[in-house]
């Protein structure tokens, strides 16, 4: 088994679906921080069979908002010298930047690139596109 030392300031996303941690890496930028970060990819879960995980060493400013979104199960830990002093489980954001596209070939965003694609939670926990109200619909795979 494969052995990843634990971390003694941090912050551990936890129960990531298993195969994700990379988009969850890009969509955070973790490429940019100046610190370790690890990615544990398919490790053994009793609750999930299979799930990732990202482990952040040191003090960063990660806004890990967004979690909420790209994954109901996700957990984020704080870790304090050693200890777990916080752990929470993020809510769906209220708005999305540049997070995901509209698909409405009529949108404004269609047409002009520099437009921000902005989506706001509407009351049905759906994501609407903020310029043409267009709802949200996740590509099936």
């Amino acid at each position: 088994m494969l052995n990843i030392d634990s971390l003694q300031n941090g912050i551990v996303i936890d129960h990531i679906t298993a195969g994700t941690a990379m988009v969850i890496y890009d969509l955070l930028e973790l490429g940019r921080l100046d610190c370790c970060v690890a990615i544990i990819k398919n490790a053994r879960s009793e609750k999930y069979g299979r799930k990732d995980i990202i482990k952040i060493d040191g003090e960063s400013n990660v806004n890990v908002d967004i979690l909420g979104f790209l994954d109901p199960n996700i957990t984020v830990g704080i870790i304090r010298e050693g200890i777990l002093v916080e752990k929470r489980k993020p809510q769906m954001p209220k708005t999305l930047k540049n997070v995901i596209r509209c698909r409405n070939p009529r949108c404004i965003t269609s047409t002009e690139e520099e437009i921000d694609q902005i989506f706001l939670l509407s009351e049905n926990n759906k994501y609407r596109c903020a310029y043409c109200e267009q709802e949200y619909q996740p590509k099936r795979k």
